[in-house]
């Protein structure tokens, strides 16, 4: 069972420290897209951008401050649900939305039972 653990903590990651390094490979891109969706700072946007998917990712993923990782992630995961893929007449974006509410009780679940042994919280 902790193998487990440990295996969905690195699927959960993935997509974020992929995302998040796709992000800060494309600057420009990334902050256009931000001011497109009317986030009124594209520039602070992209930072906290890349702090969330990079670095708490990698946090998740290593098991370092797991819960608190988890708590994050469910949140951005609500967020850039409802900021980027809430669209109810686009099929294609409303199944992203259920996607990011479904990586959030994921990770609600790693908040509420831990990163489990293969984890930096239990060195």
């Amino acid at each position: 069972m902790q193998w487990a653990l440990l295996l969905s903590r690195a699927l959960m990651a993935a997509i974020f420290i992929q995302g998040g390094y796709a992000k800060a490979m494309a600057p420009a891109a990334t902050m256009a897209a931000f001011a497109k969706y009317g986030l009124p700072v594209p520039g602070a946007a992209y930072a906290v951008a890349l702090l969330v998917e990079i670095g708490v990712g990698i946090a998740f993923l290593v098991g370092w401050k797991a819960r608190w990782s988890a708590l994050i992630l469910a949140i951005w995961c609500v967020a850039t649900a409802f900021v980027e893929h809430y669209h109810p007449e686009n099929r294609g974006q409303m199944i992203h939305f259920m996607k990011n509410l479904c990586m959030a009780g994921g990770f609600l679940q790693a908040l509420a039972y831990g990163a489990g042994r293969f984890s930096f919280d239990r060195r």
